[in-house]
């Protein structure tokens, strides 16, 4: 592997599962130099920092060796993609490094093998999901259309074509998505329902060699819909104008 390929530190946290990578290069030409994963009910910001510092440790690299931080854009948890920004920023603003950011879902296609459609979800609660299509073709993904958040029954009326589902929206609606879709769908192994920060800092490397990178101080999470405190907000100015 060439040494001059970029050495990216990458982060997820838009899910239940705290993921850290360490990579060198690209996608279609790279490798993993360490990687952890962590799923359990302890926050993010409890054991993020802790688990990038023994990832560094045990890979033996320090940061004069990396050359970007790579951060999960989500869709996914807002608190958790919260938590990964702002750890992100914090890491590229005191190491003078760069930031790339990825799509969760991206993430999550980029990682699947298949010659279906692919059809990234994750959960959204309140009965919704956050959800992405994507092609396969030689090697790599290629996302058709946005990313957007729908009722299950509503992402099951777009697929028409052989389908692969990926991401943790399947745990929920599984067998919905069985009974509505039969044979059009087929659904992921456990493992390809949770991102791997691994494709994370690979995806990111490709970033940061094509300069697209994002402004530390500008850079937020791919949300989708907007939070509760701002749908609250939306709702009492509503309100206050009919009064």
């Amino acid at each position: 592997m060439d040494e001059k390929a970029p050495l990216v530190l990458a982060l997820d946290t838009a899910t239940a599962c705290t993921t850290v990578a360490l990579t060198r290069g690209t996608m279609s030409h790279g490798e993993i130099l360490a990687t952890a994963s962590l799923v359990g009910k302890i926050t993010h910001s409890r054991r993020l920092i802790s688990l990038v510092d023994w990832l560094m440790q045990q890979a033996r690299v320090d940061w004069s060796m990396v050359d970007a931080i790579g951060v999960g854009l989500g869709p996914g948890s807002f608190t958790g993609l919260r938590i990964g920004m702002a750890t992100a920023k914090g890491l590229a603003s005191a190491s003078g490094r760069p930031l790339v950011g990825v799509s969760t879902l991206d993430v999550l296609a980029a990682a699947c093998e298949s010659s279906r459609m692919i059809c990234a979800v994750l959960d959204a609660r309140k009965k919704e999901v956050y959800c992405g299509f994507y092609w396969q073709q030689e090697g790599r993904v290629e996302r058709m259309g946005e990313i957007e958040v729908l009722p299950p029954e509503e992402l099951a009326r777009c697929i028409d074509t052989p389908t692969l589902m990926v991401g943790d929206g399947v745990v929920t609606y599984q067998e919905l998505w069985r009974d509505l879709l039969g044979d059009l769908i087929r659904f992921g192994t456990p493992a390809s329902r949770l991102p791997s920060a691994a494709v994370l800092g690979l995806f990111g490397g490709e970033r940061l060699v094509a300069g697209d990178t994002l402004e530390i101080g500008a850079a937020v999470p791919l949300y989708v819909r907007k939070s509760d405190a701002q749908l609250s907000l939306v709702t009492r100015k509503h309100h206050t104008k009919k009064q």
